[in-house]
């Protein structure tokens, strides 16, 4: 039943034996064989007399749904017509969150495209391993993010079609959609073909990409949205999560669609701006970060915007934090814990049910428990792995790592967890190596590496430590070549020069200088001492 005319995505899926157990087939979780989600998030709203309704607002832009359809229904008659794309196709996106993103988005999926959103801060050498991961034909780019994508594009043997909007010029995608119908015969895509690959936040050598299904982006509308965000059609959703990050992608535009809700889209904002926006445009969901909120809660006038409900995910929210926002505004946030391999939310707590330190409840729809080092239950209270299944999970692109993260039917998340007697689910840290700061993974291999590439240093390690504001800040731990001696005018070098080669929000906040670096026998790096210094 596949609408894919190129197959490289169902060809590159996990087998079946390695993907996990899906919960599906009752009640709103009970999809059509047929099913394009673009179709049932915005040409539903239409065709039902609701084109009218508020969609999308960014600075001097109010889009209703009739207007978010026009412009997706044009940038896919000009993917098609112009740019030759065929159901399968991967498209890479890549903008700040506003509306032109959207449609793009939706003009992917409408037309049996694969979506493959990247964030704005990614330089050429990350976009280049995305381009090659997700053998990337076409590319539709904000115009004044250009550069690195040209110059990744340069070096890639499959993407060939590349437009440009928020573009003036005769050829950027606002001259070229003009020229195509307002009206678009979306593809009628199998509710299980991939419609979204998206990429993991913090990627080792290999960048991680996760492949979801048409039903899984309804299924994640379907579970925690309804069951413990509980929004309504006059909500206005606005956040900081970038749309490239599925938190945001769901945050900020398939859950307040799926309601017939809308969203402010803010390209970049400090806490003082995003407090503006929220009441320029009348925002009342929040989205964002832990840090994000400890830092807005310090701000004069927080405590009248508007806003009803404010939802916390992509680091631990702290009892403090959670405190600090409810002394500030007099709302209790609402925690809860996504991973890009789950696409969203799994376990959450809504404000009735919201207990200080833990991060929630499992959510209807999924399952979940901890496991102890067997794979097995683990008793009450103990801290284990965190296992968790669902209508949605994990399937790698062609990644042997499939493997790790799901093991008999179970999604494992790489978080350890305990859960009380009441069901309430408790983080305690990260299992592995990925260090987690103000709601960004980050690899402290990639960090490394980048370091490693600065002529002064001889040999470098990067961990995680704790930080109030940011939950956890990347540290390095850097040996200096011949007589080079550390300082901190060197120091500030060393960060600017990694945040020329990878993302910006991955530089080492802290450095400090060592003469070596703890290492076994073998001369493998013993991380786990550069955490604990004593």
């Amino acid at each position: 039943m596949s609408a894919h005319v190129d197959t490289f995505a169902r060809d590159h899926l996990p087998p079946l034996g390695q993907q996990p157990e899906y919960l599906l087939g009752e009640g709103d979780l009970a999809f059509p064989q047929q099913l394009n989600c673009a179709v049932e998030l915005l040409d539903r709203h239409v065709a039902q007399g609701r084109g009218n309704r508020l969609c999308i607002q960014a600075s001097g832009v109010r889009w209703t749904y009739a207007d978010l359809l026009e412009h997706a229904n044009r940038i896919a008659n000009m993917l098609v017509r112009d740019m030759g794309l065929v159901p399968g196709n991967r498209v890479l996106l890549r903008a700040p969150n506003n509306p032109m993103m959207a449609a793009c988005w939706f003009a992917v999926v409408k037309a049996g495209g694969i979506a493959v959103a990247t964030m704005p801060m990614l330089r050429s050498k990350e976009l280049k391993q995305i381009l090659d991961k997700a053998q990337v034909t076409h590319a539709l780019c904000d115009g004044r993010l250009a550069g690195e994508l040209q110059s990744a594009a340069a070096q890639s043997q499959t993407l060939k079609q590349v437009r440009f909007f928020n573009d003036p010029g005769p050829d950027g995608v606002e001259a070229l959609m003009a020229k195509q119908p307002a009206q678009f015969d979306n593809v009628a895509t199998a509710a299980d073909d991939t419609c979204i690959i998206a990429f993991t936040s913090g990627t080792t050598g290999q960048p991680k990409g996760t492949m979801h299904f048409h039903r899984d982006v309804m299924a994640a509308c379907a579970c925690w949205p309804r069951h413990v965000l509980r929004p309504q059609e006059d909500d206005v959703f606005i956040g900081t999560p970038p749309l490239a990050f599925t938190f945001g992608l769901g945050g900020l535009l398939l859950f307040p669609l799926s309601v017939g809700a809308s969203a402010a889209l803010v390209e970049k904002a400090s806490p003082a701006e995003l407090i503006e926006a929220v009441k320029a445009f009348g925002a009342t969901v929040l989205f964002t970060a832990p840090t994000s909120y400890r830092a807005l809660a310090q701000l004069p006038g927080v405590a009248h915007t508007g806003l009803r409900k404010c939802v916390s995910a992509g680091e631990a929210l702290t009892a403090d934090t959670r405190a600090q926002w409810r002394d500030a505004t007099g709302i209790e946030l609402i925690d809860g814990i996504g991973a890009t391999e789950m696409l969203h939310i799994f376990i959450s707590a809504d404000e009735a049910h919201a207990r200080p330190g833990a991060t929630g409840t499992v959510v209807p729809g999924y399952q979940a428990c901890i496991m102890d080092e067997h794979g097995r239950p683990a008793p009450i209270g103990q801290v284990g792995r965190l296992a968790v299944k669902g209508p949605t999970g994990c399937r790698y692109l062609a990644d042997p790592r499939q493997a790790t993260y799901v093991k008999d039917g179970w999604n494992y998340t790489g978080d350890a967890y305990s859960m009380d007697a009441q069901g309430y689910f408790w983080y305690q840290s990260r299992t592995d190596d990925m260090i987690v700061s103000a709601g960004y993974n980050i690899a402290s291999t990639d960090v490394e590496e980048a370091l490693l590439q600065h002529p002064s240093i001889a040999e470098c390690g990067v961990v995680g430590v704790p930080d109030v504001q940011r939950g956890q800040i990347v540290k390095a731990f850097v040996v200096l070549k011949g007589d080079t001696h550390g300082t901190d005018e060197l120091a500030r070098e060393l960060q600017d020069f990694v945040k020329q080669s990878i993302a910006p929000y991955k530089y080492p906040r802290a450095i400090e200088f060592r003469r070596e670096l703890p290492r076994t026998q073998t001369g493998k790096l013993q991380r786990f001492r550069l955490r604990s210094p004593e």
